[in-house]
């Protein structure tokens, strides 16, 4: 026994050392191997494989194994003087910002994503690119659309619509754009131009409410393959409200009718302000459960504002919380932006039917306001109409703008937030109805 044991310890010390002896040597031609797999280059290949290598070569003489975002192949034009032309149209995005001041907390970040999505070789928009990762991490799994309502709602006051109730039928009268556009997208499809599904269809109508965080939400539940030129028509609507709504405006209305004045709003209690956000979610809940997580968000945001015990977790809400999901919300939008996503037959109809859709949207509150001053009461200035559309503050700040340069005196901002908030609230609930009817 005495004898195996030491025999059996003499095996494993011979082991070990044969071990450790071969260490070295495998290291050694470890060594050896990479010395041979260097080699070295003359100076000015070494210029030229550096030349190769830069945008500027990459536009001129695009790769052919390229492959897009989304690992498809990419065409010669995508690849060189569609994204100079895509450059190009950031730069113009840029100038509305800086220049025009519209909405430059949403443009700004979508054009400098888009700017650096089309940037050649660096593949930031890509799965591993910091602006994919971006757009993977919050836009895909619908959480910065989420956010944001908290945000918004967190920053609502639901005093002017519950001060003068009936303008709700104004942002109920907007949303009559998603309708319009699902029947327009629809019969693109019949007639040959386009091929999109009746999912699709609903999603692209979406954009008609000039909601970017709905659009997002109901991309990802019905057409995620046009999650991102939904969210960029979406948006970039939104941010050209100043552009595009005052024209429609001023075309359906007489300037006696933009001169109309509307009475003082009544006083809101606190009780009623707390009420009403647990009454909507409980609606929303009972009729329409589709649309929970967007109205349940918005009007969680507003709730801890009314509440009034909270003030810290409501300023992260106006504050810290949406600014930081902004800015990455912008970037992974923006993101789409690269030539070969935007410059392509679907995101061009996408494009134009979102502003056929917005303009409709437009259109319909303003009607819906002269329809209504057709009975007895209080007249309403059509111009807070347009504000039905859920592009919140914005709509409801171009409606007092427009007002305001026929007569200095007459302040509608207030007033435009009822339709604006009502809008917001009608966006949702049509999103809700279009994934009930066809998820």
């Amino acid at each position: 026994m005495k004898f195996f044991i030491v025999k059996l310890l003499a095996l494993m010390l011979f082991s070990f050392s044969a071990l450790y002896a071969g260490a070295p040597a495998s290291s050694e031609a470890l060594s050896m191997h990479q010395e041979e797999t260097y080699k070295s280059q003359p100076f000015s290949e070494m210029v030229g494989g550096f030349l190769e290598s830069t945008g500027i070569n990459a536009i001129l003489n695009p790769n052919p194994d390229e492959l897009s975002a989304d690992g498809k192949q990419i065409s010669d034009f995508h690849k060189s003087w569609g994204r100079v032309l895509m450059i190009f149209v950031t730069f113009f995005l840029f100038w509305l910002a800086i220049r025009k001041g519209f909405e430059p907390l949403l443009l700004l970040p979508i054009a400098f994503g888009g700017l650096l999505a089309n940037i050649p070789v660096a593949a930031i928009a890509g799965d591993h690119g910091f602006l994919g990762v971006i757009y993977g991490m919050g836009l895909k799994n619908e959480m910065f659309p989420i956010l944001i309502f908290m945000g918004v709602g967190a920053m609502t006051d639901f005093g002017p619509l519950l001060s003068n109730p009936k303008t709700a039928l104004l942002g109920g009268a907007a949303q009559f754009g998603i309708f319009g556009t699902l029947v327009g997208a629809v019969a693109l499809t019949q007639w040959g131009f386009a091929d999109f599904t009746l999912q699709q269809a609903s999603a692209i109508s979406i954009i008609g409410g000039a909601d970017g965080p709905t659009s997002i939400f109901i991309a990802t539940k019905l057409a995620p393959e046009l999650l991102g030129a939904i969210a960029v028509a979406s948006y970039s609507y939104m941010a050209m409200v100043p552009i595009i709504q005052p024209p429609i405006m001023k075309a359906l209305t007489t300037e006696a009718e933009r001169k109309i004045k509307m009475t003082t709003l009544r006083h809101v209690s606190r009780l009623e302000k707390l009420v009403f956000p647990i009454m909507v979610l409980s609606l929303a809940i009972l009729v329409l459960p589709a649309s929970t997580p967007l109205i349940g968000a918005f009007m969680f945001g507003n709730f801890l504002k009314e509440s009034g015990v909270v003030e810290r977790l409501n300023d992260t809400l106006q504050n810290s919380l949406i600014n930081i999901v902004t800015i990455f919300l912008g970037l992974g939008v923006g993101s789409k932006l690269a030539a070969d996503q935007f410059l392509v037959p679907d995101t061009m109809f996408i494009m134009a039917l979102g502003i056929v859709a917005f303009s409709v949207g437009t259109a319909s509150g303003v009607i819906m306001a002269k329809i209504m001053n057709k009975f007895p009461g209080h007249k309403v200035n059509p111009l807070i109409g347009s504000a039905g559309v859920s592009a919140v503050p914005m709509a409801a700040r171009v409606s007092n703008k427009v007002g305001m340069e026929y007569d200095r005196t007459n302040m509608l901002l207030m007033h435009a937030m009822g339709p604006n908030v009502a809008g917001v609230i009608g966006s949702a609930v049509a999103a809700g109805v279009l994934i009930s009817l066809f998820q």
